[in-house]
């Protein structure tokens, strides 16, 4: 075995591992629950970087054959999340003091990691499991309101549903080609066996239902809001990327042929439209974000119909983007002692006034949420467009489109309560916190130079 290759092809794992050991020796050693925002994140800014490095050198290695190998193309998204992650965690400073919370933050994107080098689907199975148990106990680990433990046993009962659903379709493609590779997968969507494309349907079902595609969404709205803001921002942003770069891996670059089109187009766009219509009757903040998320998830398994080069620009194009808008959002959020009052969408009226800074944040992230030009949401969003045009699927695409329109305004709404609305009395104007300020900065800054030159980001995935 060689122990050199596995060290550097695994070097972002390791990292966030010895991140883990660090947080919980640390707190054996002291006897009580201590702190650990500040060894996370070293630790996940340090496996960034290494993913970052992996990628800038143009390193190959498949330490474990036919299970884990790393390449450009799994190292750069790999940096993409980890470095989404590092925000999450400065949000999470003044909510979460205790260990548990940052353990299991690292042992999500542990998974998470997993899931982007997976070669089989022993790999992918595990992968996506660490990343998503996890979160089952984040969601109940704020504990900020009533419905947080309903919320958590929600999202764990659906979340077992979807694994075994899972199992189901990976049998599925083991009995019909005797396989575990990604690659089996791939030969399934080009088959008419009806044992091939009834595991090819299960598998994506099962991916539907963990990204929260109508009619598997259920679980999204109350999870999102039952949970404290740190964890909704992780959950719409590293857990939709975990589970949407685990598509990518199974579909690579192999067309996709007609019995699976309607998979792939119905769903998603159902969900577009029904995630961006029911958005628009919400006051919760929290729940309008896990609408939002739904008819996101649209948008990017509808990226799944163009060519195998252009899905995969699209798809890491897009997850960027959106990730950074989506914890811009919650970092510049207000937030207070009585958290089901601050979630309300009336607390935003009249931020302006009080918050200029937040206001203009959480307006530049909604409106690059709604694709409006020139915000990088559009471009994210012309990205998926223009693959799904040059595949062939013009009305599709054109369905698409008007289902994307249909939530401008619930993203225009937040940005009136926010400018031109008056001033609650009993809002909260309390100076803003350091950590979401520099969480804050940190998804401005590549915002607005991805917005600046887009095309130099499309260049280099």
């Amino acid at each position: 075995m060689n122990w050199s290759l596995i060290l550097t092809s695994m070097l972002p794992e390791h990292l966030l591992l010895v991140g883990m050991l660090a947080i919980l020796g640390l707190e054996i050693k002291s006897g009580r629950s201590r702190d650990g925002f500040g060894f996370a994140v070293t630790f996940v800014a340090a496996a960034a970087v290494a993913a970052l490095w992996l990628y800038a050198t143009g390193f190959h290695g498949a330490p474990f054959l036919h299970h884990f190998s790393v390449d450009p193309a799994s190292t750069l998204p790999k940096a993409v999340l980890l470095a989404l992650a590092v925000p999450v965690l400065l949000i999470s400073r003044d909510d979460f003091a205790e260990t548990p919370y940052y353990t299991l933050v690292l042992a999500s994107l542990y998974g998470a990691c997993l899931v982007i080098s997976s070669d089989s689907f022993l790999t992918l199975f595990l992968g996506i499991e660490i990343m998503s148990l996890p979160v089952y106990a984040l969601v109940l680990l704020g504990l900020l309101r009533e419905q947080s433990t309903e919320a958590a046993l929600k999202y764990l009962v659906m979340g077992g549903v979807a694994t075994a659903t899972l199992l189901m379709g990976i049998a599925f493609i083991y009995g019909w080609s005797g396989s575990l590779g990604l690659a089996s997968f791939a030969g399934a969507l080009g088959s008419t066996d009806p044992l091939a494309l009834a595991g090819v349907a299960l598998i994506t079902a099962a991916l539907f239902l963990k990204a929260a595609v109508v009619p598997f969404h259920a679980w999204a709205p109350d999870a999102y809001e039952g949970a404290s803001a740190p964890v909704t921002a992780y959950m719409a942003t590293i857990i939709k990327a975990g589970v949407l770069l685990a598509a990518l891996r199974l579909y690579g670059t192999v067309p996709v042929v007609a019995p699976v089109v309607g998979l792939i187009v119905v769903l998603p766009l159902v969900s577009m439209a029904w995630g961006n219509l029911a958005a628009l009757r919400q006051v919760s903040f929290r729940r309008m974000i896990a609408y939002s998320s739904i008819a996101h998830a649209g948008y990017l398994f509808y990226a799944l119909l163009g060519d195998g080069r252009g899905r995969w620009e699209a798809i890491v194009f897009y997850l960027v983007v959106y990730g950074l808008a989506n914890v811009l959002a919650f970092a510049a959020l207000p937030r207070g002692a009585d958290d089901e009052r601050h979630d309300r969408l009336d607390a935003l009226k009249g931020l302006y006034h009080r918050r200029p800074f937040a206001a203009i944040m959480i307006a530049f992230a909604m409106l690059s949420l709604a694709g409006l030009p020139p915000l990088p949401g559009f471009a994210a969003k012309f990205l998926v467009f223009k693959n799904v045009l040059a595949a062939g699927y013009t009305w599709y695409a054109v369905a698409g489109l008007v289902a994307s329109y249909l939530g401008l305004y619930f993203y225009l709404r937040v940005i009136q309560y926010m400018f031109m609305a008056e001033q609650q009395p009993e809002a909260a104007r309390g100076a803003p916190r350091r950590m979401a300020v520099l969480a804050s900065v940190l998804c401005l800054v590549p915002s607005v130079l991805i917005m600046l030159f887009p095309g130099w980001l499309i260049d280099r995935l």
